[in-house]
């Protein structure tokens, strides 16, 4: 059995798995620890059923710590920036284009050193022993202890990387280490992005993956602590310690992957209506969509895995603002509505209407009694409704790929909000336990990798290129958990480069598997995946 627990900025959601079946779930709200909101939903799930907790094999956390520590500037590390281009690659230096509040936080050391790759695997200047060995010693003087290491090409040829990592090792034993070929994809500069803001989390992901181990182990609980990464897959607890930066975006991923599964659905269009956003993103073959572009983080460009998902700011906690205050409540109309992007969070059970307060919400407005609200008429309710499925239909027609209605699947705990028939789509879909979905996609989750290369298909044929690709990708599965027999490539992108000679092809695959821990049950928690080849 599985526990999947999802940590948002407002509920503690948690689900207990057996195979295909929810037996138990919980709603609890966030703490300000890190781990006593966890403690506090695994406690609640427990003592919903009749269980011997040696019977959980695995706990599955996604966590919103380390996207909430970007957004707020918070917890952030000084980071020691090695860019390994020198001398061609000093046009742009790090941090361009960065928030200066941002940038201020995490400007350590920046040193632009010899070394890199062509394309085609060709240096660009021998790597400079001496000079790193320096740039590490200064770093360590002023008590630097996190280093972003980043090399042009250095997804098709880690080897100087690899090099600076050893060397700083040697020189600064405690230091953390971020390498650009684990984290990002092959554009340089937002690459490095990507792994300088890792290396700012560095120490913050050992303190929250800590605290996670340390809750499951207050509570005599023996069961493997995996985390869900952003590409709707998991990665053991000291991979998400060392590399936090993938769990960004994980709630997001988290509900798509819980809508497919318990949908059946595998294509399809979900709004993950929480307390404060509607999440909008698409499925395809039972995964989150992802962007084809650099994503913004906090301010920065960055081109590591990321869903494509449109956030709207309306959510069941939402307020709702109507102006011009001195027009009579039947006569406001759409033009004078404003919902969100603030909203009372966690505090709706005191601040709504609803609930004895005075603040105007989304949840007084959908739950149709209006008794209680002075200012809210019923055509102004109406308007207010109209309003809220305007934007969410014109939320889904934006990230819709075809022309045609699409099935529509609706989680979340705000899901009420949406309302039915919903334009550019057949279907819709709330399936049960929707509420808990994000909860139910992480404890559901399989392990995941993805590799990327470019490939000459005049010298590289297109099968031994996609072969070789596959072999390392079964590597990367086996160690990080996963079933040899259970693998799956499930997606394959091929980009041809016509600025470079020959076929020249950018290749990106990824693959899945199921984890070992679920040897005995498997095939029933196995969503259906169509091979990309």
């Amino acid at each position: 059995m599985r526990i999947g627990i999802d940590v948002g900025g407002t509920n503690t959601d948690a689900v207990l798995l057996d195979g295909r079946n929810v037996i138990g779930h919980t709603k609890q709200p966030t703490s300000d620890d890190v781990s006593s909101g966890v403690m506090n939903a695994i406690t609640a799930i427990l003592e919903s059923v009749e269980l011997d907790r040696s019977q959980i094999s695995a706990v599955m956390i996604g966590t919103t710590h380390f996207t909430n520590a970007l957004v707020q500037r918070q917890h952030l590390s000084k980071v020691g920036i090695m860019r390994l281009a020198s001398p061609s690659g000093e046009a742009l230096p790090p941090l361009t284009g960065w928030p200066v509040d941002l940038a201020s936080k995490i400007r350590g050391q920046t040193f632009l050193l010899p070394g890199g790759y062509e394309f085609d695997g060709r240096e660009i200047a021998p790597f400079n022993d001496g000079l790193f060995r320096a740039a590490v010693a200064k770093c360590r003087s002023i008590g630097i202890n996190s280093f972003a290491v980043s090399s042009a090409f250095g997804p098709l040829n880690s080897a100087m990387e690899k090099q600076a990592a050893d060397i700083i090792r040697q020189e600064h034993a405690s230091a953390y280490v971020s390498l650009s070929h684990a984290i990002g994809r092959i554009g340089l500069i937002e690459r490095e992005n990507s792994t300088i803001l890792n290396a700012a989390l560095s120490r913050l992901g050992q303190d929250v993956i800590g605290a996670f181990q340390d809750a499951l182990h207050a509570m005599s609980l023996k069961a493997s602590l995996y985390i869900s990464q952003n590409d709707g897959t998991l990665v053991s607890s000291p991979y998400a310690a060392q590399y936090p930066v993938s769990t960004i975006g994980s709630g997001p991923t988290n509900s798509m992957r819980g809508a497919a599964f318990l949908s059946g659905l595998t294509d399809a269009v979900v709004i993950d209506v929480g307390g404060t956003t509607s999440d909008i993103g698409v499925l395809s073959k039972g995964f989150p969509r992802e962007s084809s572009i650099p994503v913004d983080i906090g301010g920065v460009r960055s081109n590591f895995r990321m869903p494509d998902v449109l956030a709207l700011g309306i959510g069941g906690g939402s307020k709702i603002r109507l102006e011009p205050r001195g027009e009579s409540s039947n006569s406001i109309s759409a033009p004078h509505i404003s919902v969100g992007p603030n909203s009372v969070g966690k505090d709706l059970i005191s601040q709504s209407y609803l609930f004895g307060g005075n603040t105007l919400t989304t949840s007084d407005v959908a739950v149709g009694d209006v008794s209680n609200v002075p200012e809210l008429g019923v055509a102004t309710r109406k308007a207010i409704l109209c309003h809220i499925q305007s934007a969410l239909e014109r939320g889904v027609d934006r990230l819709k790929t075809q022309s045609g209605d699409v099935p529509l699947i609706v989680v979340g705990g705000g899901g009420f909000l949406l309302e039915e028939p919903f334009k550019g789509t057949h279907q819709v879909i709330r399936p049960p336990h929707a509420d808990v979905a994000n909860a139910v996609g992480a404890a559901i989750a399989q392990v995941g990798a993805q590799t990327e290369r470019i490939v000459d298909y005049d010298l590289h044929p297109r099968d031994e290129a996609l072969n070789e690709v596959k072999a390392d990708l079964i590597m990367q599965l086996k160690a990080a958990g996963g079933q040899a027999d259970t693998i799956d490539i499930v997606d394959i992108e091929e980009s041809q480069l016509s600025y470079l000679p020959g076929r020249a092809t950018q290749l990106r695959v990824k693959a899945v598997a199921n984890l070992i821990i679920d040897e005995g049950s498997t095939a029933s928690l196995q969503t259906e995946v169509h091979h990309a080849y």
